[in-house]
């Protein structure tokens, strides 16, 4: 089983941290795959929006890769980072942390992602990504030329 090291985060931005409920379960009795998903997408829009706080839409999710269950009572951390930024799309990899709920506390890492999404203006059309001005904006990464 992998040990996970503080400079495996590193450079990760925490989008979202929640426990999961029996509600969430599949008949197995572990986290409804599905659940995982909807949060992985949620975490990476988050992400999306702190660099250009635009209106962002999914169009795809790649590499999705579960390593490990998800039991109820876990505690579940979402971190994201943007890896590349096209002229209307960012892609974020997600990388999903469970927390046992157990005396130990192991954390180790159960879900990967890799979320493509697409600025859009108030017709829904794909839209030029404007970044954002505030200083707690992630650092500017180089835009790319090619057009998505």
């Amino acid at each position: 089983m992998y040990r996970l090291k503080r400079s495996d985060i590193e450079g990760w931005n925490l989008s979202i941290r929640t426990t999961l409920l029996p509600k969430d379960t599949n008949y197995h009795g572990t986290i409804f795959g599905g659940v995982i998903l909807s949060l992985i997408d949620i975490a990476g829009a988050i992400e999306a929006r702190r660099y250009c706080d635009q209106r962002v839409v999914t169009v795809s999710m790649n590499e999705v890769v579960f390593k490990e269950p998800v039991f109820v009572g876990d505690l579940i951390s979402f971190y994201t980072r943007i890896i590349r930024i096209g002229r209307t799309s960012i892609t974020v990899d997600v990388f999903v942390i469970a927390t046992r709920e157990t005396q130990s506390r192991k954390r180790l890492p159960v879900t990967e992602a890799t979320v493509t999404y697409v600025a859009i203006d108030e017709n829904r059309d794909p839209s030029s990504i404007v970044v954002c001005q505030n200083e707690d904006d992630p650092p500017a990464l180089a835009l790319e030329s090619e057009k998505n």
